[in-house]
Formats: C-alpha cells, structure tokens, sequence
C-alpha cells in the first residue's frame, strides 16, 4: 500500500463516521487552532508556548512577548477563519486568495507590504535555493495558479497540496510571512477534498526546509511528499481519539 492510498482508506474509515457530533467537532476545531497557530508561528520565531498562543487567543495579554508576537497569533486564527470560509465556498484557488490569506497573516505587522507582492529581491538565511527576482513574480505566480490547475485531475490531493507547497515557497512572493501563507494554502487544498488539516510540528523545522532545498535544488520533491504524507496521517488521530475508535491502520 502506497502512502497516499493509506491516508485514502483512513479518510474513508473517518467519512464512514460522518456527520461527527457537534460537541466533538467543536472540541477539535478549537484545538486544531490553537496547535496550528502555535506550531507555524513558532516555526518563523515567534516565542509564544502552546500555551501563551491559547490565552493570546482568548483576548489576554501575556506579558515579556512582544506586540509583534501577539498580533502573529491572532492574525494567524483570523487567517484560518478565511481558509475555512473558502472551503465551505469550494472556490478555485486564486493569487486574489493568496494575497488576502497572507493580508490576514501581515495585518497591523506590516499593513505596506499585506497582501502585496514583494517589490525587492531577497535570499533565504540558510537555504541553497534564491527566490526568482521581484520583476518575475507576476509571471511565475500566474504560472503557479495555471499549473496547479493543470495538476487537479492528475495528482492526489495531497501531493497536489504538498506541491503547491513546495513551489509557492520557491517562489517567495512576499517579503515576509510567505511560510505561514504557505501552510494556509497546504491545509486549504486539503481541506477543500475533504482531508483534516495537518500541523506541521517545529520540532520538524529541520526536515521541513532541508526537504524544500531539495525540491528546490535539486528538483527531488520525494523527501517534501513523504513529509507531507507524514503530517496527513497524524492529523487523523485526533479524530480517532475523539470517537474512540481505532484507526484500523
């Protein structure tokens, strides 16, 4: 069994106990917030414990963390509220999508560069990979959308999600946030075919950029799939826990 066609049979088995109780879908989404915000967030840097990021969340100020750091984690809850109200429109994916998700992550951070491709040429600290410079981006995010597109019927849904993933970040449209954009963009994909979203944890940031490197580099996504079809399976076991049943792997 290939890895996709496991995480096919665990969607099933978690289809075949559709629709869940509301109870245990609310208990699930709060904590699928708080998780997904603290572990993106922490990822670029921010210093907010899992939870620091539930109070921040709940409207209290934690003191010795910056404003910068709060505002992070807020935006980062609003930026799923937005994902999830595209997957209940099922809309096509959109560079206007792109923009507004990632307006959300840089709201009253960087209100100038929100939502607006970067109007620089950057590098990324650590990584062997240099984005394309900014006069290229129109054409490769319009590339990007096209492509994508081009992949629906072709791919599984979540290596088409893990792909969009991996070339948006090679891309670097933004001059900041464009990692957490990124993850939004992965769960979005993967929530519009009906998969959990899937955290990717920090304590995977390693594996997470050495495996964009080489999709980058030396174009082997293969170590970025097998990640991705990692964090897809582990985003099951929430659900399985909530009904209490097995996951019959």
């Amino acid at each position: 069994m290939t890895p996709f066609e496991k995480l096919d049979k665990l969607k099933a088995l978690l289809d075949s106990h559709r629709p869940l109780p509301k109870a245990a879908l609310e208990n699930l989404h709060e904590a699928l917030v708080v998780d997904w915000t603290y572990h993106s967030n922490a990822i670029e840097g921010n210093t907010l414990t899992l939870k620091e990021t539930r109070v921040v969340l709940e409207g209290i100020t934690v003191g010795g963390k910056s404003l910068r750091e709060h505002f992070e984690a807020i935006n980062h809850r609003d930026a799923i509220q937005y994902v999830e109200e595209l997957v209940r429109d099922q809309e096509p994916l959109s560079e206007w999508q792109i923009k507004n998700i990632h307006g959300l992550v840089l709201k009253n951070i960087d209100d100038d560069n929100a939502g607006r491709y970067r109007r620089i040429n950057v590098t990324i600290a650590g990584a062997r990979h240099r984005p394309p410079e900014s006069v290229q981006l129109a054409s490769d995010m319009e590339a990007l959308i096209s492509c994508y597109r081009h992949q629906a019927d072709t791919r599984h849904p979540v290596e088409r999600a893990a792909r969009l993933h991996v070339d948006f970040v090679k891309i670097h449209p933004f001059t900041d946030g464009n990692g957490r954009t990124a993850r939004l963009l992965t769960n979005l994909e993967l929530m519009k075919n009906g998969f959990p979203a899937a955290i990717l944890p920090v304590e995977r940031r390693l594996a997470y950029y050495q495996a964009l490197d080489a999709a980058h580099v030396d174009e082997d996504y293969e170590p970025f799939l097998e990640l991705a079809a990692a964090i897809v399976e582990e985003s099951f076991e929430p659900y399985w826990f909530a009904l209490g049943i097995s996951s019959e792997k």
